[in-house]
């Protein structure tokens, strides 16, 4: 009986030490780097594969930090790809489209667990917000998050006009048939682009009182194009993110940023930290 107590504790000690040696290999390989979750729509009624309920989203908030995630803001990940260094373990929280539930339903829980966000606006939607079938941020919910939490939540670029696709051509980087039915020439289409991004920087700015505020940009559908990125460039935007679903670090360029998939309803908060953790081994294994 002493015998089978004994084996008892020596496995119990095996397994344990075998743990504790995984956790800190697991701390090890997750350094100098972040994942950049991505979301679009968080609702309780509304349904779809871009769209987390407001209890899925705060389980998935919860379960990582549980688990040791450190949540940073925008600033932080640009100081970071600047040659700062983030927390172990860190993740920047980022929603697409500029949906009016951020403010509704997301931006609520965000406050509750002082997690920061940045979500990348459609700024022609500011205009008149209750247009488009999703209902958008106005001006003043805008405002009043910045002024609330500064530094906290920033609202950045998703394209001033230029999210939707004409046939299969997205309106970022390809010609698009004109009212006249003629196609764009090149010219014209990089014109059209070029205006698009200095309005939308010139929008964002404006809500922030400030000539430099808007410097970060989310591509439409994730697609973009070295004509795109140098048109970002010339309008001020230094950092771009793409929806390549990988971990970001100083390898990637700045233009070029990936992000992982964090909204859908059927990932799980343990799911959405096993998809995190596979992507930190693919980055930087452990040697």
């Amino acid at each position: 009986m002493i015998k089978k107590v004994l084996a008892a504790l020596l496995l119990a000690v095996i397994l344990i030490g075998a743990l504790d040696a995984w956790s800190y290999k697991d701390a090890l390989r997750y350094r100098d780097q972040v994942a950049v979750l991505m979301y679009h729509h968080v609702h309780d009624t509304d349904q779809s594969s871009s769209t987390v309920s407001t209890a899925l989203f705060r389980d998935q908030l919860n379960y990582l930090k549980s688990k040791g995630y450190h949540f940073i803001t925008l600033s932080e990940f640009k100081q970071f790809y600047d040659g700062g260094s983030v927390p172990d373990k860190a993740v920047l929280v980022t929603f697409d489209d500029g949906y009016k539930s951020f403010y509704d339903y997301a931006y609520p829980i965000l406050k509750e667990l002082d997690v920061p966000a940045v979500n990348f606006v459609v700024t022609k939607d500011l205009d008149d917000p209750l247009a488009p079938s999703i209902p958008a941020l106005s001006r003043d919910q805008i405002r009043q998050m910045l002024r609330e939490r500064p530094g906290r939540y920033d609202f950045q670029c998703h394209s001033n006009n230029l999210h939707f696709k004409q046939g299969k051509t997205a309106a970022l980087t390809g010609q698009l048939t004109r009212d006249d039915g003629a196609l764009e020439t090149p010219e014209q289409a990089v014109a059209r682009v070029a205006a698009d991004t200095k309005a939308c920087a010139q929008r964002l700015n404006e809500l922030y009182g400030s000539d430099h505020a808007a410097d970060s940009y989310a591509y439409p559908f994730g697609i973009h194009s070295k004509t795109a990125q140098d048109l970002l460039t010339q309008a001020g935007f230094r950092y771009a993110f793409t929806i390549v679903n990988e971990m970001a670090t100083r390898a990637n360029p700045q233009l070029e940023i990936p992000r992982v998939n964090a909204g859908n309803p059927a990932i799980r908060p343990e799911l959405l930290d096993k998809q995190i953790m596979l992507r930190v081994e693919s980055v930087k294994p452990f040697p």
